[in-house]
Order: structure tokens, then sequence, then C-alpha cells
């Protein structure tokens, strides 16, 4: 019987990273961990996802609903749950006008400014019924497991990353943005893309039953994640930025690639390099 949950390689392993200025705006620079972004991994949900929570892999990582990075967030999300019809959303008797909740560590009765509302909507997350997200359709309805904002996109023909929260259709890539002071008094702003992994949730991440990101199973995709998250990483950078950002990356892959994931096939097939846009 294989291991399970599904085994993972250790956090630390020899990255490789490329830095480089945005085409489109001279004072954005971009830093991009090329090991993640050349790696084969997919999400596997309902196809051997065994799920943050023991005995939940059906929950895949919904289990804590999603928290909102800010106002557009929330808003764009609303509009959202608007369109969503019974079809979609096995929750919706229970769902409907009450699918946000306050986070219990967060207090945000007394925001005063602009900036304390912001952290107010930051301390609100979908609802949690029985275990997980109220958008998620369990198990037996008929119309399938997994996010009812994700179902209504597809049936709508939109991309998922127009209905779901910020953080839902982010996963796993991480962002990180600062503005940063160089020696010679310029700032720039400074966005860095990489590997949303165990730490990224913070010290309640290494407590997870299993997390998708470091394992094998996972890695199993056969386009790098470059290509597969094309409209995320378009969406994060801008479209000059990620142009740039796919060039830069298939150019060290041709060259070969020193430090290859490690939860990936190795060598990286042949087919990760090949589907290139025309130029």
């Amino acid at each position: 019987m294989p291991d399970y949950p599904p085994g993972e390689v250790a956090l630390d392993f020899p990255r490789e990273w490329v830095e480089f200025p945005d085409p489109a705006d001279p004072e954005h620079l971009v830093r991009a961990d090329l090991t993640w972004l050349t790696s084969a991994w997919t999400c596997v949900f309902g196809r051997g996802c065994a799920g943050v929570v023991e005995g939940r892999p059906d929950d895949g990582c919904c289990n804590h609903g999603a928290f909102f990075t800010d106002e557009e967030d929330l808003a764009r999300v609303t509009d959202a749950v608007a369109g969503l019809e019974d079809d979609d959303w096995q929750l919706a008797p229970v769902g409907r006008g009450a699918w946000t909740e306050q986070d219990d560590a967060d207090d945000a009765d007394d925001a005063d400014d602009a900036d304390d509302a912001e952290e107010g909507v930051r301390s609100l997350r979908t609802r949690v019924v029985d275990g997980a997200c109220v958008f998620l359709n369990r198990p037996g309805f008929p119309g399938g497991g997994g996010c009812a904002l994700h179902r209504m996109a597809l049936r709508t023909g939109r991309h998922p990353l127009e209905t779901k929260p910020d953080v839902c259709w982010q996963l796993p890539v991480r962002r990180e943005q600062e503005h940063v002071s160089r020696p010679d008094g310029t700032r720039v702003l400074v966005s860095t893309i990489g590997e949303f992994d165990r730490r990224g949730w913070g010290p309640g991440g290494h407590d997870l039953h299993w997390w998708c990101t470091g394992s094998p199973a996972a890695h199993v995709a056969p386009e790098p994640l470059v290509d597969t998250y094309a409209a995320e990483l378009t969406a994060l950078l801008g479209a000059p930025a990620y142009a740039e950002l796919r060039r830069l990356t298939e150019a060290r892959l041709d060259q070969g690639l020193v430090a290859p994931h490690p939860a990936s096939p190795h060598p990286v097939p042949v087919e990760l390099l090949r589907h290139r846009p025309d130029r």
C-alpha cells in the first residue's frame, strides 16, 4: 500500500532565482523563483489530494475559509456570489446572506479610518460550515464536488480568478511586494513570486496533515507552472512582466536548470520546454 499521506520533500533545497525590471514600468522589479515556476506541480484536488486536515481529503485546502486581501477582493467575490445558482452551490440554503464571518482572532470593531477599515476586511473570511468553507460542494452533490465559485466561473465561460477570493486563485503561488530604497536614493516596488509552501501559513503550516507543493504526488503536469498558471501570473504581474518572465524561464530551461524542484520528475521532461507562444 502506498504511503498516506503522500510523502513530501524537505522545505529547504537549492533554488534558482531571476530578477528583472518590468518592461512596462522601470520602477517595478520582479524577483521570481525559477525552481518553482519550472516545476511540474498541478492541483490534484479530487485525484490524489490528501487534504490539509486528516481524514478529510475531499476538503482539499478549504477547511479554514478564505480571508480577503482588501475591499476590492471582497467586492469582486460579492458580485460573484450574486451570480451563483442553486445548481452551482450545495450550501446555498444556509449560505445566502450569511457567507462571511469575522475571524475570532481579530477585532475590527474600533476601525476609525481607512487603514483600520482595510484591516477589518482582512479579518473577514468565508464562513466555515461543518468544518469547511461554505462554498465547498461536498461529495454527492449533483453538480460535483469542489468550489461553487469555481464551478460557476467555468459554467459562464470565465476564469476562476474572476470569481474566487484572491488567496484561493493565487495558491500555491506566493506574491510578496515591498517598496525598496536603493543606495542611489531611488525607490522601486519589488514583486517576489515564489512557492507557497507550508511556511506560507505561518507556524501552523507545519501542523497541516499534508501540503501539496512539496509532494511528488502533485508534480504530475505535462507543462511547467509558468505555463499552467499563465493567467494567474499575468494577473499578479501584468502582461509585459509575465511575457518577460516566461521568456527568461524558457531560456533558463534551454540552458539547463541547475536547481530543479526535488518533487518534480528528473530530468525535467523535454515537453516542458516546448509550449511556447508565437513570437
